[in-house]
């Protein structure tokens, strides 16, 4: 006797198109993206959308957990692989020059510009709080250089995690409005002249 099938297979790649939606939320913002835009960049139908992942919103929050954990990986590997808090910045500010703006991709940061013009609260608070979070890790590691003597301790680990939040997101905009990559790379090298320097010098 043959069985019964439970329900029918999804006759779409989720993956591949979660990644289309990830690059139209960022091309155009939360917003702006209609249900339309994402079943066509998709390729499914929008009862097939919203069986898969629920309803707009809840496709731009994993759209935007795709966005962190592919494109938007280069800050966290600056500060975790370089030794002081100052390097991870500096390497941070060189890599966001050339990631914002990779023309195989939307220009700026995702986290950064999406939320622009929207009137969903629950998005745009999110977008803050991962914004907010970033400037809190910059302190805890601006801190912790201060505690250890690597930073002189009259640095205000405050301003400069908030500084540096300010550039990321300066050039994150920059690049929107046609900033080249050398363009960019010149503001991260000026933006650096604001920290203090390591007892090397550097």
């Amino acid at each position: 006797m043959a069985t019964k099938q439970r329900g029918r297979p999804r006759s779409f790649d989720r993956e591949a198109a979660l990644r289309e939606a990830t690059l139209t939320f960022w091309a155009q913002g939360y917003e702006a993206t209609s249900i339309a835009d994402l079943t066509r960049v998709m390729g499914i139908g929008a009862p097939s959308l919203y069986a898969a992942f629920g309803d707009k919103r809840a496709l731009f929050g994993e759209a935007v957990e795709t966005y962190q954990a592919t494109y938007g990986t280069f800050g966290g590997r600056a500060m975790d692989e370089e030794p002081t808090a100052r390097r991870g910045v500096a390497r941070l500010l060189r890599e966001a020059a050339r990631e914002y703006t990779d023309p195989r991709h939307p220009r700026g940061c995702m986290v950064i510009t999406a939320a622009q013009n929207c009137t969903s609260d629950q998005v745009v608070a999110a977008l803050r709080e991962l914004r907010v979070e970033s400037v809190r890790d910059f302190r805890r590691r601006i801190q912790a250089d201060i505690d250890s003597g690597v930073l002189p301790p009259h640095a205000d680990a405050g301003a400069l995690a908030r500084y540096t939040g300010a550039v990321i997101q300066g050039m994150s905009q920059q690049s929107r409005d046609g900033a080249s990559r050398e363009e960019l790379e010149a503001l991260a090298e000026l933006a650096m002249r604001a920290w203090p320097a390591e007892p090397d010098g550097t």
